[in-house]
């Protein structure tokens, strides 16, 4: 497994340390749609690691280095709407939002038809502003071209349901969304209904913004971001996000206990029709088309500056990249699947 360390150490992606100084350089969007809203700090060093049959194969660097991980946040949003659909506090993934959130986002004959599982595979094409953020910041997101590419054009909505686009206002309406039928702070249901149960860490975090204050039965509840490209968003260790991958990889199960039912996982990694490349806010290696490398049936989150949780049922692996170049991951994948194999 050294050649496979060595190779995570130096295939670090060409961040800067500095993720405030990023964000504010425009990397994400000009001015002044990139004003970050909330917390963020400096990243750490490349670290991960590489777990088999439960075990862990392979580590690099600093493990417990607790660091944002944007879009990867998406993901657990995946896991709170799971939990919330197991609660029967959402009926049906296919009925609208509108039914059991009614504070005003969901109002008119557009928004008003959008339902969960448009805002799970990111087809909702939800309009409006939302914490000081127009989801026109995020129309014609090409995430090929992060921080190379123009976007932000309000192009002609469609139907929900009939375009496929990766948009972070409309997963934060996703994660207030879910606050509405919950009740009680994410990150207090995450903790309670996921994370302790599976033994992670009490290190993380889950941050919103400072204009995301909502009034929940006459108590203010900060509603969560999905990503961290204006700040806030998940805090982490590699070595929780591993225990998150092994939840998925044991089918929602963890030392015999139901954590999340296994329905629940099978509707997550349904290939969604506009992009078979996504389920339900997990990614999918669906014909091997994004990472040829690796499984077909591998499935990741994936977060902005090289943030990865690798699932592969099929060679009973978890890995965990943080901060790795986006061009070297397929590389590292096939490494992993050598080394076990050989």
């Amino acid at each position: 497994m050294n050649g496979l360390v060595q190779f995570a150490l130096a295939h670090e992606i060409g961040w800067p340390r500095d993720l405030r100084a990023h964000i504010e350089a425009g990397f994400f969007e000009p001015p002044p749609n990139n004003e970050i809203l909330g917390p963020i700090r400096a990243r750490g060093p490349a670290n991960g690691l590489v777990t088999r049959n439960n075990a862990v194969v392979a580590s690099w660097g600093d493990t417990r280095q607790v660091d944002f991980t944007f879009s990867v946040a998406k993901s657990y949003l995946s896991l709170l709407a799971g939990v919330a659909v197991a609660d029967r506090l959402i009926e049906s993934l296919d009925e609208p939002v509108a039914l059991r959130v009614r504070d005003g986002g969901f109002e008119g004959a557009h928004n008003g038809a959008i339902t969960w599982r448009q805002l799970l595979q990111q087809t909702s094409e939800w309009e409006g502003s939302l914490f000081g953020k127009s989801d026109v910041i995020d129309r014609n997101r090409n995430l090929l071209m992060e921080g190379q590419g123009r976007k932000g054009d309000a192009r002609p909505l469609r139907a929900p349901g009939t375009y496929w686009e990766y948009n972070d206002v409309r997963v934060n309406r996703l994660a207030l969304s879910l606050l509405q039928v919950f009740r009680r702070p994410l990150p207090e249901v995450f903790r309670e209904r996921i994370m302790q149960p599976i033994g992670a860490s009490d290190t993380w975090r889950w941050h919103g913004y400072r204009t995301s204050m909502v009034e929940i039965d006459g108590r203010m509840i900060e509603s969560v971001s999905g990503g961290s490209h204006w700040g806030g968003g998940v805090a982490i260790h590699a070595e929780d996000q591993a225990r998150i991958g092994l939840l998925m990889l044991r089918r929602g199960e963890w030392d015999g206990r139901r954590v999340l039912p296994e329905a629940w996982i099978d509707e997550s990694l349904v290939p969604c029709k506009l992009n078979p490349s996504y389920g339900l806010m997990w990614w999918l290696n669906t014909a091997a088309t994004r990472y040829p490398g690796a499984p077909a049936a591998g499935f990741y989150a994936s977060g902005a500056g090289g943030n990865i949780t690798w699932v592969d049922p099929e060679n009973r692996i978890v890995a965990v990249m943080r901060w790795m170049a986006r061009e070297s991951v397929d590389s590292f994948l096939r490494m992993v699947l050598g080394a076990v194999r050989g």
